[in-house]
C-alpha cells in the first residue's frame, strides 16, 4: 500500500471537506486489536488489556473509510499511542515529510494546520487532533 504523498493529500482534504465539513483533515487514525491464539513461547509480549491475545492494526482512512496507512506489527500489550510513536507512519509524520503546508480555513484568512483525527490514547501534536475532554455534564455548569 503505498504512502499518501503531497499528490494524494489533497484530494484526501477535499473529500474531509466535501462530505464530513471538516476542512484541512488528512485522515483519522485509530488501532484495532485482532485476536489470535498467542504463538508458544510467546510470554505475555500478546496479552492485552481486554485479557485475550492479539496484534494490532493501526489505520489511517480518508474520509471515504478507506485505509491509507496500515501498521500490523505491534504486541497487543502496546497502546494505540505508543505503537504510532514507533511505527513509519509516526516518524514520518513527526518529520513532517509529506504533509501538506498549512492552508486558509474556507471563508477565512486563518491559516491552519493539516491534521488527523484520533481518539484520547493518542498524543496530541499540532498535526494530531483529539477530542476535547472537558466537562461532560449537562447543564452548562
Amino acid at each position: 500500500m503505498p504512502t499518501p504523498t503531497r499528490t494524494t493529500w489533497p484530494q484526501i482534504v477535499n473529500d474531509f471537506w466535501d462530505l464530513w465539513n471538516f476542512p484541512n483533515c488528512i485522515g483519522a487514525i485509530d488501532g484495532k486489536h485482532v485476536k489470535f491464539q498467542a504463538p508458544p513461547n510467546s510470554g505475555s509480549k500478546f496479552f492485552n488489556y481486554k485479557h485475550s491475545f492479539s496484534v494490532v492494526l493501526l489505520a489511517l482512512v480518508d474520509a471515504r473509510y478507506k485505509f491509507t496507512v496500515v501498521y500490523i506489527r505491534s504486541y497487543g500489550r502496546n497502546s494505540d499511542g505508543g505503537i504510532f510513536a514507533h511505527s513509519k507512519l509516526g516518524k514520518y509524520l513527526e518529520t513532517h515529510l509529506g504533509i501538506p503546508e498549512d492552508k486558509q480555513l474556507p471563508g477565512t484568512s486563518c491559516l491552519a494546520p493539516h491534521v488527523i483525527v484520533a481518539d484520547e490514547a493518542f498524543p496530541l501534536k499540532t498535526y494530531l487532533m483529539r477530542p476535547y475532554l472537558g466537562s461532560q455534564s449537562k447543564g452548562g455548569q
